[in-house]
């Protein structure tokens, strides 16, 4: 016993046979606690931009108009978590990956929407308000989606939802939003600035979340197919029903590209800054690269979508005038599609 002690480790603290285990390092745990920190930060950064686009007038004006508005409710916290719920049963996935793809689904849309609603020439009042409209909104609807959605795991007992912690990283960054918009109508050429330093800081964030969450969670990256089947499936539903809705709800073409493009681009940093918060460490390893699944396939199918369009204004003309959508917004002189969203326009 005098050689086998001599031979392991000073701290080791069982010793069995020719076995010698050494305490757990704590080196994740206080990295995870520094990337929990670092996310809410910068995406607090980033709704705080996104709150610094909003100019409180437009912003009003579809409110007291609020067609567009409504559509894109119903496609939002309507459309997006039942596909996910459906996508979710279809494919028989564990309880726990079935909850971060209906978060996914309940997310709001984020800024990456607003800048390919203007790439696509859609309506950018429109764009904005409804993600700013979504955001807030999700404060309510993200907590009662899951609730609806999660009864059947939540009766079987299981999966526990943690409620508590969503809901105080959803009012964490939702605040932001709210300050941004006050800033902008205070101080519009410094939102400008806020504006850019928010674009960048999301950059940085997938970024982030991609490399220290793959030190985390090395496993996460070995999930079984089914997760990776419902990522590049979850976006692309939630482009073409929010296409369709629109479309079928007579809206002019401009804003159901637009429509579209706010219900199938999800804030997926938002989602995933909210499962780094709420769920455990073991919980982390089957969920946490799925927002991640979603943003790459998000943005693949945007990059089709972007593709098609420019494609059709090579085909068939370059400029407005001849598209059949300008029979459509010729009552709506007010929208910013006309001045080639002259939204984005300096003053």
């Amino acid at each position: 016993m005098s050689n086998l002690t001599a031979s392991c480790l000073a701290n080791a603290t069982i010793c069995e046979g020719a076995s010698c285990v050494a305490p757990e390092s704590n080196f994740n745990a206080i990295l995870s606690v520094v990337l929990s920190t670092v996310l809410t930060i910068l995406l607090a950064l980033v709704m705080f931009s996104m709150g610094c686009n909003v100019e409180i007038k437009k912003f009003l004006g579809h409110i007291k108009r609020p067609w567009g508005i409504f559509i894109g409710f119903l496609c939002q916290f309507g459309i997006m978590p039942l596909t996910g719920f459906v996508l979710a049963v279809a494919f028989g996935i564990m309880p726990i990956q079935a909850v971060v793809v209906l978060i996914m689904g309940c997310c709001p849309g984020g800024t990456a929407s607003n800048i390919l609603a203007y790439w696509v020439d859609g309506d950018m009042d429109l764009s904005v308000s409804m993600t700013t409209c979504s955001t807030l909104l999700a404060l309510g609807m993200m907590p009662l989606c899951l609730y609806v959605y999660t009864k059947m795991w939540v009766d079987s007992g299981t999966i526990i939802i943690p409620y508590d912690n969503i809901g105080t990283s959803l009012v964490a960054l939702v605040v932001p939003v709210s300050i941004g918009m006050f800033v902008n109508h205070k101080w519009p050429q410094k939102a400008k600035i806020i504006l850019k330093v928010g674009s960048i800081a999301g950059a940085i964030l997938i970024v982030l979340i991609a490399v220290v969450g793959g030190i985390l969670y090395q496993s996460a990256w070995i999930i079984e197919p089914k997760l990776w089947i419902i990522g590049t499936i979850f976006p692309m539903a939630g482009y073409s029903l929010g296409f369709f809705l629109a479309r079928i709800a007579g809206q002019p073409w401009y804003r159901c590209r637009t429509v579209a493009l706010e219900t199938g681009m999800q804030n997926t940093q938002l989602c995933s800054t909210i499962v780094q918060l709420s769920f455990s460490p073991e919980d982390l390893t089957y969920v946490f690269t799925f927002p991640l699944i979603y943003s790459i396939f998000q943005i693949a199918f945007a990059a089709i979508f972007l593709g098609i369009y420019v494609a059709y204004r090579k085909c068939y003309g370059k400029n407005d005038a001849e598209f059949p959508d300008i029979k459509d917004t010729k009552t709506e002189p007010e929208s910013s599609f006309h001045q080639m969203n002259g939204g984005f326009q300096p003053e």
